[in-house]
């Protein structure tokens, strides 16, 4: 995750000033999305970016003028196509930045840039809400704006005046089994965004060479999620078909708030699996959370196919709901 609130932070504790830049509004080809933030020190340094060319000298001089004077702006900067490829707004987009100082008046207050902070590192999805007209600011939570964190998505209300900047955790996949499906699913969650882990208890399995680079926990993997955690931004994936091995895993997966529980197995195997969860206490409803047999119907063949079907359920979860 980005460390920029947090480098603001630290650079208005240590008494240099610190003002954040957000952008709030694209049009056209803007190069950075909604969300992205830029930080500014007192001395002039710098973490994060929203835009590119002079565009982000534009901003930073803002910036000083916020920390002299105090009071949060919008700034608004457009470019004509004859010369957006110059300063980096490509093909004539428009951004607009919220600027905001750091503990100053009309500026975004310490204790609620630290709560934010906190709120991060707990990693526990947070929204930083700020009407732009009379700069009152909030922290909510996930199942205030359901919708836009599942998409990462940060804009204004429908009345045009609060902004909603989303901070979603990083993604995580615990994939339970070192199996081939495994080996070709992980490369692939790592592309679109996630911190893969592998989980397993075997040795021969959980080996570095089957999996390159790859972060390998060779242990229980109710041990494992028990020590990790998981939350709202994990996906667990249980391919082993071993209940020995799988089904601890699923009953703390059932327990969380994982937005994404997957099982492999037939639909037979995964009839047994139920009744075994359902003699443990689960309801039908908790156990449906359950995508089994695991990934989309996509008539997949071999593990490489497998492992882009249950990417593409995981994806469409984390973006539509189950």
């Amino acid at each position: 995750m980005d460390q920029i609130p947090e480098q603001a932070l630290d650079w208005f504790r240590a008494g240099k000033g610190a003002a954040l830049a957000t952008v709030v509004e694209t049009w056209g080809s803007a190069p950075r999305r909604v969300g992205a933030m830029l930080a500014v020190s007192g001395e002039g340094e710098l973490v994060g970016s929203v835009s590119g060319g002079c565009v982000e000298g534009a901003v930073i001089t803002e910036a000083f003028e916020v920390l002299e004077e105090g009071g949060s702006r919008i700034l608004t900067y457009g470019v004509s196509d004859d010369d957006a490829f110059a300063v980096g707004l490509a093909c004539g987009g428009t951004i607009r930045i919220l600027l905001e100082p750091v503990g100053l008046e009309n500026g975004l207050p310490e204790d609620h840039l630290a709560a934010l902070c906190e709120a991060r590192a707990e990693r526990r999805p947070v929204a930083h809400v700020i009407d732009t007209q009379t700069w009152e600011r909030r922290l909510e939570g996930f199942e205030t704006h359901e919708e836009k964190f599942r998409a990462d998505r940060s804009a204004f209300l429908e009345d045009g005046t609060t902004f909603v900047a989303i901070h979603n955790p990083p993604l995580r996949m615990m994939v339970v089994g070192a199996v081939h499906i495994a080996q070709a699913l992980l490369p692939m969650a790592r592309i679109a965004g996630y911190d893969p882990v592998i989980i397993d208890p075997r040795p021969a399995f959980a080996a570095e060479n089957r999996f390159p680079g790859e972060r390998i926990l060779e242990d229980y993997p109710d041990e494992v999620l028990t020590r990790e955690g998981i939350d709202t931004r994990t996906a667990l994936v249980l391919l082993t078909h071993d209940p020995k091995i799988d089904d601890p895993a699923l009953v703390l997966g059932l327990r969380s708030d994982a937005f994404y529980i997957g099982a492999l197995g037939s639909t037979r195997t995964h009839a047994k699996r139920v009744k075994r969860l359902e003699g443990q206490g689960f309801s039908e409803a908790e156990i449906g959370r359950i995508h089994a047999p695991v990934g989309l119907d996509i008539g997949a063949a071999g593990p490489a196919e497998i492992a882009v079907s249950i990417m593409g359920e995981i994806t469409r979860v984390l973006r539509k709901g189950a």
